[in-house]
């Protein structure tokens, strides 16, 4: 049965059609890469995309003009590293809000919709519980594997995890001084309602901290309009702490907190 699709392939049902985006069209296929490579390497510039692709200049920029002119992708100027020298700064391409959406798989609405009911019913405090039992499914599954691994592989090992469940997660070395690691989330399946129930955010980098066994904090999310999931793992230890319940995230105390306000028209 032929129907519209979202940008990786899968088929759109009747409920969610609304949601999903222009269709793509005869180029889907490639154009699909370059999404999925945009979103599971956050913003990344035009040259590296085609050297992962296999593309030249010109196709790259016919398929990121495509996707920008649909509103998918932005293009944006990348964040120095370091002390910027002369020149224009290097342009990257990253997923819009829409983008996101053409690979989200539905029931947002309804989502945030039971949530706010919730809230209004049982309080606040009943938001966090249910988040914190949602991640608890998660942290069940990981546990065994990351409680067998040394503490240095563990960051690692969470972020091939994340990725199997489509959180398209890296792990690598922590930019900011003072050292330790930084987990990137560049997909979040419940950004939308995260971003008007911070609860789940919370509840994850709790579980995050439990599994790692140090503290860890959060530094941007998707929910709050940042290109990517970003979470800091402290190096405090590392080499000799063992996986326990006690382990607790920090908080960044400098983060914006969001008021829990609906979206126009309901949505997350």
């Amino acid at each position: 049965m032929s129907g519209q699709q979202r940008v990786d392939g899968t088929a759109v049902s009747g409920a969610s059609r609304a949601h999903a985006g222009p269709d793509l069209g005869a180029e889907t296929g490639t154009r699909a890469r370059v999404a999925r490579l945009i979103l599971e390497h956050g913003p990344i510039t035009a040259s590296l995309l085609g050297e992962r692709l296999g593309l030249t200049s010109a196709a790259i920029r016919r398929h990121l003009d495509n996707l920008m002119s649909e509103g998918l992708v932005e293009a944006r100027d990348a964040r120095p590293v370091g002390r910027r020298g002369r020149g224009r700064p290097a342009r990257v391409f990253a997923l819009t809000g829409a983008g996101r959406d053409v690979f989200v798989h539905g029931y947002d609405d309804l989502a945030s919709s039971a949530l706010r009911f919730l809230a209004e019913k049982a309080g606040p405090q009943a938001v966090a519980e249910f988040a914190r039992h949602q991640v608890d499914e998660l942290e069940r599954r990981y546990r065994p594997g990351l409680a067998a691994a040394p503490p240095q592989q563990r960051v690692r090992l969470l972020a091939e995890a994340l990725s199997s469940d489509g959180y398209a997660a890296s792990a690598g070395e922590a930019p900011a001084p003072g050292g330790g690691e930084q987990l990137c989330q560049h997909h979040c399946p419940v950004a939308h309602v995260a971003s008007e129930f911070p609860e789940l955010c919370d509840a994850e980098v709790e579980a995050f901290a439990r599994l790692l066994g140090t503290p860890v904090r959060r530094l941007a999310t998707i929910a709050h309009g940042d290109g990517v999931c970003t979470t800091h793992v402290s190096p405090r230890d590392i080499s000799s702490t063992t996986l326990t319940p006690e382990a607790r995230p920090e908080r960044d105390t400098g983060s914006k907190r969001h008021n829990r306000t609906p979206r126009p028209g309901g949505s997350a």
